[in-house]
Parts: structure tokens; C-alpha cells; sequence
């Protein structure tokens, strides 16, 4: 499984970049309606499902599935899928959707970190974006009645510092590859 991770390392940085992307714009175009706010998260979650859902698929050479990763990346693409479908969400509806879906992500994260924990070090970086995610829902359920203005910086800070910690995550696990197995000659070392 480890293998397969830093193999795939770049989909992380891949992800990381889009989310920090969408966190630029957020604050980029304050100005922004409820509907483009709609499509670009729609565009983000979606981007986002499909990637986990390589990551988990991958198997590499033991075959053995993420599924922690899939089950993430399903949830984001229901929540595109169902932001594309409903443009004209109300603004509580749309920040209860993206509210459940960050705090859901961010529990089964955790999660997949705590199994992680016995395969690398510096786990702690899927520990703080599931928490991330977290915090962001819990605050996003807490202070439905806010203007679209703070619902947008909100969601931007959210993105570029989850962004920021998938991208160090991705980082780190390039750095793994060698160690895996990926250079002739090197095994993985057990813990």
C-alpha cells in the first residue's frame, strides 16, 4: 500500500494545488454570486473525488485497495455531482452540503492516518487536514446565517490550508519512493 502512495504521490499534489487554486479565487473575486460559487465548488469536489479515487484504486503491485481513500473521493464527487444539479441551492443548504462533506472527509482522513501511522512518519499532516476539514464544518453548521462574503473567505482559508498540507503530504510521500522499493535495490523498511 505504502508503495503504491508514494508512487502515486503526485495525484496529492495535484489535489493540493487545486484546492489551493479554488482558495485563490474564493478571495480573488469577492464579488462573486452564489451560483459561480456553486459551479466552482461543484468543479473543485468533483476534481478532488476523482482524485482520491486513483489514489485508493491504485493497489500497486500488493493489489491490496485504499478504500479509505475511495470512500473520500465517492463523497466529494456525490457532492459535485449534487452541487451541479441544484444551482439554485439556497446559501444554508449549500453551506449544510459542504459542511457535511468536510466533516465526513476529515473523520474518515483521521482515520486513514491512524492506519497509516505504523507505514510512515509525519502522518500527522492527513491528521491536520482531516481536522481542518472538521473545524471547517463544525463552523460552517455553527454560523449558517452568514453573508456570502464571509461564507467565501471562510471556504478560500479552508482550501489553501488544506491545499498547503496535501501538497506537503504529497511532498513527503515523493520522498518515500526511493524507500519503497521504486529504486532497484531498496525495500521498504518495517516497523
Amino acid at each position: 500500500m505504502l508503495t503504491s502512495i508514494a508512487q502515486n504521490w503526485w495525484i496529492f499534489l495535484i489535489r493540493g494545488i487545486c484546492a489551493v487554486l479554488f482558495g485563490i479565487l474564493a478571495f480573488a473575486m469577492p464579488g462573486i454570486t452564489l451560483t459561480s460559487l456553486v459551479i466552482v465548488f461543484a468543479i473543485y469536489a468533483i476534481m478532488d473525488g476523482v482524485g482520491a479515487i486513483a489514489v485508493g484504486a491504485s493497489g500497486g503491485a500488493s493489489g491490496e485497495r485504499w478504500w479509505q481513500m475511495i470512500v473520500v473521493g465517492i463523497i466529494s464527487l456525490i457532492a459535485g455531482v449534487l452541487t451541479f444539479a441544484w444551482p439554485g441551492v439556497t446559501a444554508v443548504a449549500l453551506l449544510a452540503c459542504i459542511a457535511v462533506w468536510a466533516i465526513v472527509r476529515g473523520i474518515v482522513e483521521i482515520y486513514a492516518a491512524i492506519r497509516l501511522r505504523a507505514l510512515i512518519d509525519n502522518e500527522f499532516l492527513l491528521i491536520l487536514g482531516g481536522l481542518c476539514s472538521i473545524l471547517f464544518g463544525v463552523i460552517m453548521i455553527a454560523r449558517p446565517g452568514a453573508g456570502a462574503l464571509a461564507v467565501l473567505w471562510i471556504i478560500g482559508v479552508y482550501a489553501i490550508i488544506f491545499g498547503v498540507l496535501t501538497m506537503s503530504l504529497a511532498f513527503k510521500l515523493h520522498s518515500l519512493k526511493p524507500l519503497t522499493g521504486s529504486a532497484a535495490g531498496f525495500t521498504a523498511p518495517s516497523n
